[in-house]
């Protein structure tokens, strides 16, 4: 009897072990999936769950905003999709100068890959950025004046203004391939779409009768409405309840207060801080200074600080009549280097106030010399209106 009561309650022991052993591994085997399913939604990206169209735009946004390459770059190397989504078409088209632009000394053969993708999206600025880069810089003349025709083709204000310089100076060719005409004609389009430089140098082509009939009334009028425009253009990007600062002070003598102020506002007897140059103008003016800031063996910079073109051949720049130590590409760098900072430190290199027409290795110098009364000159024609 004892022995069958023993026999039976080991059995039962053993029977309650076995359950016991199997509880703790169910319960075990549960604990570890729970935590398996913690580790999986941990893992999880909520942004997968955002619809790629949603993220398209906001990449949009971000590409037409971003203040420089890294901005954007930063978001695209997030994660692989964004990556993709950050390099679709429609990102691209939108894509801003300063968001595309690297500086100089960053420019490699990817940044010149992602320049051309944003301008085989559509971006009409990247196609003039990459055309004026091609052109100055890697000295691709054919390219670079290609992509800015089909950048002016569509209309881009700043593409017709460089390429009629071009013509104007016979860029990359020689002194007989100038087509003033021509000229004339892209600074008229230049200046129909708002282009004040454009404008500007329309009023001086006709004051001075330069590749069209001369009309002195209807190119001052030009150059006046000009200065209204860049009056307004900066009037405009302040807000009313903004604090305008120093620089909006009428100055009654302004004619004799030297400063880095805007141009040809101090017409108006205002001073404001001189306007930020375009991102390929300042890659262009980056670069070169790299080298030195020579572009090449007798060449020359033009020697307003916003423009940054270099000559393509020997004397194919205007300069100064009086000093003979600046260059300019344009009759618009001219005044506006005039007013901005050359007009203090003008003095001529001999008493008699001549200049030889004789560059220091006794070639003779081919291309006109800038002649300063006619800045001053308009300088008058202005505060009389």
């Amino acid at each position: 009897m004892d022995k069958g009561l023993n026999k039976r309650g080991r059995e039962c022991l053993r029977i309650k072990d076995t359950f016991v052993k199997k509880k703790r591994r169910v319960f075990q085997f549960q604990s570890h999936q729970t935590e398996n399913q913690e580790q999986e939604v941990n893992k999880l990206d909520f942004f997968d769950g955002i619809p790629d169209d949603l993220v398209v735009s906001i990449f949009c946004k971000l590409s037409a905003t971003a203040d420089c390459p890294s901005d954007f770059f930063n978001a695209l190397i997030t994660c692989k999709r964004f990556y993709g989504l950050g390099l679709h078409p429609l990102v691209l088209m939108k894509t801003s100068p300063k968001a595309f632009t690297a500086k100089a000394k960053n420019w490699s053969e990817s940044a010149h890959k992602f320049l051309k993708q944003c301008m085989d999206a559509g971006n009409i600025e990247a196609s003039y950025t990459l055309g004026m880069i091609r052109f100055y810089s890697l000295e691709n003349r054919g390219s670079g004046a290609s992509l800015m025709a089909k950048a002016a083709i569509s209309s881009h204000a700043r593409a017709l203004y460089s390429l009629a310089v071009i013509q104007f100076n016979g860029s990359g060719g020689t002194k007989n391939d100038k087509d003033l005409r021509a000229g004339v004609a892209l600074c008229a389009r230049a200046a129909f779409l708002g282009h004040i430089d454009a404008l500007r140098e329309l009023g001086h082509c006709l004051q001075d009768g330069y590749g069209v009939r001369q009309n002195v009334a209807e190119g001052r009028r030009y150059l006046v409405q000009a200065n209204a425009r860049e009056l307004n253009s900066v009037l405009g990007k302040t807000s009313p309840s903004s604090n305008l600062g120093p620089w909006s002070t009428w100055h009654p003598n302004h004619r004799n207060i030297p400063g880095s102020g805007c141009p040809l506002l101090s017409d108006y007897g205002c001073n404001v801080p001189a306007p930020e140059p375009h991102p390929a103008s300042q890659f262009l003016g980056d670069w070169f200074e790299l080298k030195g800031g020579v572009p090449g063996e007798g060449l020359r910079l033009c020697s307003h600080d916003g423009c940054g073109r270099p000559e393509t051949r020997r004397h194919e720049f205007r300069r100064c009549s009086v000093c003979g130590e600046v260059n300019y590409c344009s009759r618009a760098c001219q005044a506006l280097d005039w007013k901005m900072r050359h007009k203090f430190n003008c003095t001529p290199v001999n008493q008699e106030g001549e200049v030889p027409n004789v560059d220091v290795n006794g070639i003779d110098n081919d291309n006109d010399d800038v002649d300063m009364a006619d800045v001053e000159e308009e300088d008058e024609t202005i505060n009389d209106s």
